[in-house]
C-alpha cells in the first residue's frame, strides 16, 4: 500500500529532478522555486528513510535507492497520467458525437437524427464531417470519428470496420421540371449522352454504380461533366440547366414532391444500395454514441426510404 504521506507532487518532483539532473532545471520545468523542489525531495527522502540524490560536479545523480524508485515510479506516474487522459476522453466522448456523413444521408436522415438527439439531450453536441467514403472511413479507423453513415457497402476501406444495414436507397436520374427527356417514352439510354451530367467523383461508391450503368448500356459520359458531392451546387446547376443528375433518392425527394425536379423513367440500378452506419469496434463507445445509433435505427425503421429502385 502506498504510504499516505507520499503525494503525487513528491513523485513528479522526483521524476523531474531525475530527468533534468538538476534541482534548478527541475524547478524551472515545474514552474516553482528551487527551494520548493529541494523541500519536496527532502520530504520524500525523509518519508522513505533513504537518500535519493547525491551531488556531483555535473549536477545531481541518482543513488541506488533513487534508481530503484525511478524504475517503479516512472511507469506508475505514466500509467496514472494515461488513466487521467482516458477519463478526460470519456468525458469528451460523452458530450459529443462525431459523425461522418455521406451525401446519401445529408438531406434527411442525419438532420432528423440530430433533431431527435437534441430533443432528448441538450447537453450533447454533434460534429458532422462530410466527404467521400474512403476519406471518412479512414478517419473512423484512426478514431477521429465515432461512426460513418451512408451508402458504403461497396467501399474497400470498410475492411475490419463493422457495417450495420439500416435501409435501402435507390440511385435515381433526375432533371429539372419540363426537361425535354421527360416527354420521351420509352426513354433510351442512348439519348442521355446528349446532355451534361452531374455525377459523384471517381473512386466513390456512388460513382462506381454510375460507371456500371454506363458499361451495361454502352454509354459514354459526355465531356460536359460536373463531378461533385456538393448537394447545393448540384441542385442549383440542374435547376438552371438541362443537366442530368445521378443522385440518391433521399437528396432529391423534396424537390420531386414540389415539382421542381422530375425523375426520368430509366433505372440506374436493379436494386437500391444498402445505407447504414459503420463503427470502429476497437474504439470505446459512449452513451452519446449509443443513443445516436439507436435514434438512427428508430428513424430508419419508421421512415427509411423504400427498398429497391
Amino acid at each position: 500500500m502506498l504510504n499516505p504521506r507520499i503525494k503525487l507532487r513528491h513523485l513528479q518532483a522526483f521524476l523531474e529532478v531525475a530527468r533534468r539532473r538538476s534541482f534548478a532545471r527541475a524547478a524551472q520545468s515545474l514552474a516553482i522555486t528551487q527551494p520548493a523542489v529541494s523541500k519536496v525531495i527532502k520530504e520524500l527522502e525523509d518519508t522513505l528513510g533513504v537518500t535519493l540524490f547525491e551531488r556531483t560536479p555535473q549536477g545531481v545523480a541518482l543513488t541506488q535507492a533513487g534508481l530503484t524508485l525511478l524504475r517503479h515510479a516512472g511507469p506508475a506516474v505514466r500509467t496514472l497520467d494515461r488513466g487521467m487522459t482516458a477519463v478526460s476522453d470519456v468525458q469528451e466522448r460523452s458530450r459529443w458525437v462525431r459523425v461522418g456523413a455521406l451525401s446519401t444521408v445529408e438531406s434527411d436522415l442525419i438532420p432528423a437524427a440530430i433533431g431527435h438527439l437534441h430533443a432528448r439531450r441538450r447537453d450533447i453536441g454533434v460534429r458532422v464531417i462530410t466527404g467521400p467514403s474512403a476519406y471518412l472511413l479512414s478517419r473512423l479507423r484512426l478514431g477521429e470519428l465515432d461512426l460513418v453513415v451512408g451508402r458504403m457497402t461497396e467501399a474497400r476501406e470498410i475492411n475490419d470496420l463493422v457495417f450495420e444495414h439500416l435501409y435501402y436507397e435507390p440511385l435515381v436520374l433526375v432533371a429539372r421540371a419540363g426537361h425535354p427527356l421527360r416527354q420521351q417514352h420509352p426513354l433510351l439510354a442512348s439519348a442521355l449522352s446528349d446532355y451534361p451530367w452531374v455525377v459523384p467523383p471517381p473512386q466513390t461508391t456512388l460513382r462506381q454504380q454510375v460507371d456500371s450503368f454506363c458499361v451495361q448500356h454502352a454509354l459514354t459520359l459526355p465531356a460536359s461533366l460536373l463531378e461533385t458531392l456538393s448537394l447545393s451546387i448540384s441542385r442549383r446547376y440542374v435547376l438552371d440547366s438541362d443537366a442530368l443528375w445521378t443522385a440518391p433518392r433521399e437528396t432529391v425527394v423534396e424537390d420531386l414532391k414540389r415539382g421542381l425536379l422530375c425523375r426520368l423513367d430509366i433505372a440506374l440500378e436493379t436494386h437500391g444500395g444498402s445505407v447504414g452506419m459503420c463503427l470502429n469496434t476497437s474504439m470505446p463507445s459512449s452513451l452519446a454514441l449509443d443513443m445516436f445509433c439507436d435514434i438512427l435505427r428508430d428513424i430508419a425503421a419508421m421512415t427509411g426510404p423504400e427498398e429497391g429502385g
